[in-house]
């Protein structure tokens, strides 16, 4: 089994590279590998044959993300998400809601194996800075609600989750200014609720994303 900063990401369309400011993750796209994923139009990783490969080593279906880790300068950053969608919990959650705050984004579903690996860290940076002024939110995009609720209970995941699989409103109104082009995709948003950073694929650990984090909130000091 590849170790945990090796994990690719599940690609669900084209990957594409931003301006790099730090560490990249490996690249591990195989021959093999890149043919398979070729073959199907990279349209999505099938959940469970493509985890059950994954975790055994095989990675078939996977694809490294090129350009994982890219933190965006103040000046260049975009417009403000707006975005809205409703948690597993049935409650409505969405920008306004993280209005002044640092928030960081994730997108993942369940049969997503790097996103079970990763599980365990996000939790871990969302304890560390939940009374800092910061929010922790999922967007699942390929699950329903007791779907979710079923991984939170295995993951001991304690942030929410929005439920995206019927309408996919919360992706697309990230995909306007950043690319989500992989699962997991990461993303850390500043005060004015603008994309700051993006890791694509798993966090591999916590302080590239604890570091993410702490570099947003120091804007705001």
């Amino acid at each position: 089994m590849p170790s945990a900063n090796q994990v690719p990401a599940c690609v669900d369309g084209t990957i594409r590279s931003g301006r790099r400011f730090r560490a990249r993750l490996p690249r591990r796209a195989a021959g093999a590998t890149l043919a398979a994923v070729v073959a199907i139009g990279l349209s999505a990783c099938a959940p469970d044959p493509v985890s059950e490969s994954f975790l055994s080593g095989d990675n078939t279906g996977y694809v490294a993300a090129d350009g994982a880790i890219v933190e965006i300068p103040e000046a260049e950053r975009g417009e403000p998400v707006d975005f809205s969608g409703v948690t597993e919990s049935g409650e409505k959650l969405g920008s306004a809601d993280l209005e002044g705050q640092v928030a960081v984004v994730n997108f993942w579903y369940a049969g997503c194996a790097p996103c079970r690996v990763e599980a365990a860290d996000l939790e871990s940076v969302w304890q560390e800075f939940e009374d800092d002024g910061v929010s922790f939110v999922g967007i699942n995009t390929r699950d329903q609600a007791d779907t979710a609720i079923a991984f939170a209970e295995e993951y001991d995941i304690t942030y929410p989750s929005l439920i995206d699989a019927d309408t996919a409103q919360a992706k697309l109104a990230f995909a306007e200014v950043t690319p989500i082009a992989a699962t997991p995709t990461t993303l850390v948003l500043d005060t004015q609720g603008r994309v700051a950073a993006r890791i694509i694929g798993p966090i591999d650990g916590t302080s590239i994303l604890s570091t993410l984090v702490k570099d947003a909130l120091a804007e705001s000091s």
